[in-house]
């Protein structure tokens, strides 16, 4: 029996979304199957899953999730085109959907996003698009999809790539700022645990303020910092070190860099 989500692509951010859809109800027997080139990897994943059909070449289903690297991602989907795929959700960088249409059968529908790693617990945030035969009963299918992993954003295909800047490459953006809080606090004086956990709860608290308060950041920002107590000291340094700028010019590269792919 065909699987109702086939995964074309299982290595970081296939297993991500796979993970994060088992763990949001997903069967592993009978849901979803994976389709991974890579026999490390398809092992991996046959032992994070027991029960998962992981197999090395296509596998006849309706619905696809493409989740492979830019430079496959055309060649993979004409590879499905004998076992006649009616959707595909692509969560390939760059490659636009009038690509990945053209290797698709007349009249297969297409619908790109792009989500991040926390998927895998649950926190994902994503961009989706639709082709131009996208429904929106085709959106609301890859909507679904991407809800049981995180949040939907919706919009115009032209931005993709900013969202990939944004959110898709954001979480090492995050990750690199705690290790730098990290090693901070070690250089303070603190065992590394004890930085870590600090700067973990900072972060995570951070961000909820953000989601719950419904206030800017900067507004956030300017109630924690007294004039000429600590945190104003950090801020001007921060500023002084062009932090602010080295992320927006961080956000513009990743998102050049997702243009290039699609050319």
């Amino acid at each position: 029996m065909a699987p109702k989500l086939l995964l074309v692509g299982g290595g970081k951010m296939g297993s991500a979304l796979l993970g994060g859809l088992v763990a949001a109800g997903w069967a592993p027997i009978g849901d979803l199957a994976v389709s991974e080139t890579d026999p490390a990897q398809r092992a991996r994943l046959e032992a994070a899953h027991p029960g998962l059909t992981v197999v090395g070449g296509p596998v006849e289903a309706a619905d696809v999730l493409l989740a492979v690297k830019p430079d496959v991602a055309e060649a993979a989907l004409r590879a499905l085109g004998a076992s006649g795929p009616r959707r595909v959700l692509s969560i390939v960088a760059g490659i636009s959907s009038d690509r990945l249409e053209a290797a698709l059968p007349p009249g297969s529908v297409v619908v790109r996003a792009m989500p991040n790693t926390p998927s895998l617990v649950g926190a994902g945030v994503a961009g989706l698009s639709g082709g131009i035969a996208a429904t929106s009963s085709d959106l609301d299918w890859a909507d679904g999809i991407l809800s049981a992993v995180g949040r939907v954003v919706r919009l115009p295909e032209r931005h993709l790539d900013a969202v990939t800047g944004i959110s898709g490459s954001g979480p090492a953006y995050v990750f690199l700022v705690a290790e730098a809080m990290i090693e901070a606090g070690v250089t303070a004086g603190l065992t590394r645990d004890v930085s870590k956990q600090l700067v973990v709860g900072t972060l995570l608290g951070a961000s909820k303020m953000l989601d719950e308060t419904g206030q800017e950041p900067a507004e956030l920002r300017a109630a924690v910092t007294s004039p000429g107590g600590t945190t104003a000291a950090a801020v001007r340094t921060l500023e002084f070190k062009a932090v602010r700028s080295a992320f927006i010019e961080a956000v513009a590269a990743a998102t050049e860099r997702s243009r290039q792919l699609g050319r």
